[in-house]
């Protein structure tokens, strides 16, 4: 039994192999579904971003490569091609790598806050689901407690640095006067607010948000005095943007070449700033192909990325050794756990001889012995059967050279070290 971590992310995997093996939503009840009943699989979750696909399991088996199998399988990807990008994690390893990645030491922006909501949401539909709820729900548990140690107990959270930070301060290098233009956000969620409040805080005023719910891009925009549209209404309202920021879940782009194409008739060619950080794309990436759009994936915004982590640096290292101890921590109660079972059948054994010998006292006070001599010979003979099977098996591990047996018994009751005790 062990638990592993098999994935690819944006350190692994360029864009395309992202996108193909990304899970939807509208997915996750059916993949987690399939995922337990994978052979060995005792529990499961994944997490799926725009940067990364993980699954964390709890196998019977060392076959943690079914799970690379299954994953090629539910998304039609090539295996070679997967396995050539994939890492897999055992134990202490996958345990240390569960909280690098909840706590956004993994993340392509050093200390990024999202991915802790992310992480637990992937908890939470396993749990819904119930394909976790023994060790790898445990570890999830304590990852969360390592996680919020790091928050807390470092400054790898200090200075704004996120994906959509970044969006924004690439648009400030573009336009001169963020006040002058208007914004257009695609998507309503985490990422999408995010970028909100960076606009807003450098100046943009005029900012639309468009979402498949009507109501929920209305709680967003009025946040911001902005305004609201379905996403059916887009191509109405493109050619008014100036940055256009897309971060949906959609499983197929949302804006096409031609809607952009007449955008910018209509805008006489006006410059267009789009940032796609939706992971599959919700921007063509044909709309680069045209004049006067500067269109960015996520894997563009590394540089931007690289000059905002460096401020984080210096806090990694205070995290990696609480996120170090958090693993190790995690691995010794686990093993302990795994000596229960053993523990509770000895004891249930010691027991049973115990009623077995009291039952025969019992009988022999009745038939009218000594108590003194029943007492004796009860402890005689509890004492023998108790001793009997560690006796044997030290003898036999003893003759075969296995000489460690002797340490541990004397490690397990304590008796005195002869050799140690000469002078």
């Amino acid at each position: 039994m062990a638990i592993y971590v098999v994935g690819i992310n944006h350190k692994t995997a360029e864009l395309p192999l992202r996108e193909a093996v990304t899970f939807s939503p509208e997915q996750m009840d059916e993949a987690l579904a399939a995922g337990i009943q994978l052979p060995g699989v005792k529990e499961i979750a994944v997490l799926s971003t725009c940067n990364r696909t993980e699954i964390y399991s709890y196998l019977s088996s060392n076959n943690p490569g079914c799970l690379l199998e299954w994953l090629s399988d539910y998304h039609q990807v090539s295996l070679t091609e997967l396995k050539s990008a994939a890492y897999i994690h055992a134990d202490e390893e996958a345990a240390c790598h569960m909280m690098r990645v909840a706590s956004g030491l993994d993340s392509l922006i050093l200390g990024e806050p999202q991915i802790f909501g992310q992480f637990k949401d992937a908890h939470t539909e396993a749990r819904a689901k119930e394909t976790v709820g023994g060790p790898l729900d445990r570890l999830f548990q304590h990852t969360f407690s390592v996680a919020k140690r790091v928050r807390t107990e470092t400054a790898i959270g200090e200075n704004p640095v996120s994906v959509a930070y970044a969006a924004v301060s690439m648009a400030t290098h573009i336009f001169a006067d963020m006040s002058a233009n208007t914004a257009l956000l695609i998507g309503a969620g985490e990422t999408t607010e995010l970028a909100a409040r960076h606009l807003f805080q450098a100046g943009v005023r005029s900012i639309i948000v468009a979402n498949r719910t009507l109501a929920r891009a209305r709680d967003l925009a009025a946040s911001f005095h902005g305004s609201a549209i379905g996403l059916s209404d887009i191509p109405d309202y493109l050619h008014r943007a100036d940055i256009i920021i897309a971060s949906t879940a959609a499983s197929l782009p949302i804006l096409g070449k031609g809607a952009v194409e007449r955008a910018l008739r209509l805008r006489k060619h006006r410059p267009m700033f789009m940032v796609d950080i939706a992971v599959p794309r919700d921007i063509e990436s044909q709309v680069d192909e045209l004049d006067d759009v500067y269109l960015y994936t996520v894997d563009d915004l590394r540089d931007v990325i690289n000059d905002n982590m460096k401020s984080r640096e210096g806090a990694a290292q205070e995290a990696e050794n609480l996120i170090a101890a958090g693993a190790a921590d995690f691995m010794y109660h686990l093993k302990a756990l795994e000596s229960v079972s053993v523990l509770k059948n000895f004891r249930d054994q010691a027991e049973k001889l115990r009623n077995e010998e009291v039952a025969k006292a019992i009988k022999n006070l009745q038939k009218g012995q000594l108590p003194e001599d029943v007492i004796r010979t009860m402890a005689h003979s509890l004492t023998n059967k108790l001793i009997h099977h560690p006796t044997v098996q030290v003898r036999k591990a003893s003759a075969e050279g296995r000489l460690e047996a002797s340490s541990w018994l004397r490690d397990l009751f304590q008796l005195p070290d002869e050799k140690a005790e000469k002078p």
